[in-house]
């Protein structure tokens, strides 16, 4: 709980504070849509042909306009004569502006109007309306289909990053903040490209396909709708330079938030027991207060643009309805095409409004994708070799040549520290803390690679091996127990690299001397329990987690702090399990207790990352080093303490 009380008092941890690259992180996600290229391919064929029909829908209405403002004119006109005719009678009577607009309506003198041909048009606009439609469903459900593989894939991308990474990138970062770049981030990036993807593809090729029927229809009213669109660019622009910063520290304060908050909850216990509630409280609400202010300012700087677009959109509607009506009362277009015109000029502006809503969406999204990609870009461990090395005979002969070992190049910690480990030995390692005792055994595990020097198993350097193979031949107990969720039969049956009987289990919890205490349980060893261990004590916790050492059958045992939280009977009873574990075996024991290792083959005294003295327990007494001082000054403390 040290590390998060630390926090608590003002440490803080999480990602770097460098700026967004806005556009480098946009076209790497669009990048991650390459394994899904036959569905966009799909999608972009469903989207263009319904755009187009979509785009054709008013030209089609304007027909029918056109058809019935014809039959009403005609209607009124003498039968019998031509158009041409009409309309130079018109002009002898004074009516040369009306006989203009009329020039271009195809009307003939005393015909009503035709019911049939409009029907056929409008039914014919009903079935490209219809087909667009049905082809925009279909887009849109190739659209969720893309976005859930490319985010199926990108959990796993990051579930095998994670399984990557070296030991220290978790040291240096808080749990909760990785876990929210895992959860949280992806989430949102999912709901930005369902929301957004298909509407943006969408929204341009509907600005392309509208201009261009603009300018077939009239070139000079395209030109005036096009008047407005560099406004709306500035706007666009201006508003998501600064709203885009604002959504990258909205993801930053909601990973150290997360942080907090699974902080505080791992170690609530401690937290009430050292009255720490208030400060924790004034910390969640500073990282709270900070996220609203982050996820406020990125809301309102993006939620501006949408009614200023909406006014450029009037803005360019009014435009288009005036110079239209000019065109029209001047007879160069006809009141059918003016119709369709303003319904492409609303098709044209929409479109750029809805891009421009959904700023905040898309900036939101590639804000979280950074983060991703700042955790798959982070530095991972040295990849195994391939084929790894592996001993001709597993005998647990472990030697250590010379190794030296730092977490800061600045501060040496070990320094050519050689050690060696016979098969079937029991090494115990002493001393105070910081010593490196725990450090060693991680060097070990290659949890951390040496620096220095090599170690050896078998004969076979460690770092030629892969880490599974090295790993699967060493079993571990430590002082921090670990537990998930499931069965206590589960947790014991972790261990096994095989699939394994419950007579096995069992046999290994008895081993431990775990099985007495899980048969009074209400479920025996189906008894559920959750990641924290709710419902066992300490002790039991750690007899379940010896247990799970029991099973898997290690050529060499590590120990570290095994029997701190188990009584001293039940510590006397392991102490003859262990010993039994650990016949044939190579053990490493880390203990603070000397009592516990006495009978060890070999105690080392560690100081400063070095072993300043290694021998029996009776040579280092009788030598009255290092090992003698520790010893004497527990058993003064034992006897201060019964006293």
């Amino acid at each position: 709980m040290a590390g998060p009380m630390a926090r608590m008092m003002g440490q803080g941890g999480g990602p770097d504070s460098r700026s967004m690259d806005f556009k480098v992180s946009g076209k790497r996600l669009i990048g991650q849509f390459k394994p899904e290229r036959l569905t966009i391919y799909t999608l972009l064929f469903c989207v263009v042909v319904s755009v187009g029909l979509n785009v054709i829908g008013p030209k089609i209405l304007g027909k029918a306009t056109d058809l019935v403002f014809a039959g009403i004119i005609g209607r009124q006109m003498p039968a019998g004569a031509t158009k041409e005719e009409v309309l130079d009678s018109m002009r002898e009577r004074g009516q040369g502006s009306v006989a203009d607009m009329l020039r271009s309506t195809d009307f003939t003198p005393g015909k009503g109007i035709d019911f049939d041909a409009v029907g056929r048009v409008l039914l014919l606009a009903l079935c490209t309306f219809l087909v667009a439609g049905l082809l925009m469903a279909v887009a849109t459900r190739l659209v969720n289909r893309a976005v859930n593989r490319t985010m199926y894939r990108l959990r796993e991308d990051v579930q095998a990053k994670l399984s990557r990474l070296p030991l220290s990138y978790f040291d240096k970062r808080q749990r909760g903040e990785v876990l929210s770049r895992a959860t949280n981030d992806i989430d949102n990036i999912g709901q930005t490209l369902q929301q957004s993807m298909g509407q943006l593809i969408n929204s341009v090729l509907t600005i392309i396909g509208v201009l261009a029927v603009m300018f077939w229809v009239s070139w000079l009213l395209a030109l005036v709708a096009l008047v407005t669109v560099p406004l709306s660019f500035v706007v666009a622009t201006r508003i998501g330079k600064r709203s885009q910063p604002h959504f990258v520290q909205q993801w930053r304060s909601t990973g150290k938030l997360n942080a907090h908050i699974e902080e505080m909850y791992t170690g609530h216990t401690l937290v009430k027991v050292f009255g720490r509630q208030d400060e924790s409280a004034k910390q969640f609400a500073e990282q709270n207060e900070a996220l609203y202010e982050a996820g406020f300012k990125a809301q309102f700087n993006s939620g501006v643009m949408q009614p200023l677009m909406m006014f450029v959109s009037n803005l360019n509607y009014v435009l288009v309805a005036v110079v239209g009506g000019l065109r029209v009362a001047s007879g160069a277009l006809s009141i059918g095409d003016v119709q369709a015109f303003i319904q492409y000029s609303r098709q044209f502006s929409m479109p750029l409004t809805q891009v421009a809503s959904m700023a905040n969406l898309v900036q939101s999204g590639v804000a979280s994708a950074e983060r991703i990609f700042e955790l798959l870009d982070a530095e991972e461990q040295e990849a195994d070799p391939l084929p790894g090395a592996k001993p001709e005979e597993l005998r647990g002969l472990v030697e250590l040549e010379n190794i030296s070992f730092s977490y800061d190049p600045e501060k040496p910690l070990i320094e050519n520290l050689s050690l060696k480990a016979e098969p079937g030995h029991t090494v115990a390692i002493v001393g105070p803390t910081g010593a490196g005792k725990t450090t060693l055994v991680n060097l070990l595990m290659r949890f951390y690679d040496v620096s220095g020097g090599r170690i050896t198993l078998d004969g076979v350097d460690i770092a030629t091996m892969s880490r599974d193979e090295l790993r699967a031949q060493i079993g571990m107990v430590l002082q921090d127990t670990w537990l998930f969720g499931g069965t206590i039969a589960e947790n014991i049956a972790y261990g096994a690299s095989r699939e394994v009987t419950r007579g096995e289990i069992e046999e290994a919890a008895r081993a431990a001397h775990a099985d007495r205490f899980v048969r009074t349980l209400p479920d025996g060893y189906d008894t559920v329990i959750d990641d924290e261990g709710t419902g066992v004590s300490a002790g039991e916790k750690q007899l379940i987690t010896i247990a799970r050492a029991f099973l898997s059958d290690p050529v060499i045992l590590v120990l570290d702090e095994a029997t701190s939280s188990v009584d001293t009977r039940t510590e006397v009873l392991i102490q003859k399990a262990m010993a039994k574990l650990a016949h044939g075996r190579t053990s490493f024991v880390i203990a603070h207790r000397l009592s516990t290792i006495r009978d060890a083959d070999t105690i080392l005294v560690m100081e400063n990352g070095s072993i300043v003295e290694q021998g029996a327990h009776a040579d280092l007494l009788a030598a009255d080093g290092a090992y003698a001082r520790l010893y004497k000054a527990q058993f003064a403390q034992a006897v201060a303490e019964v006293d």
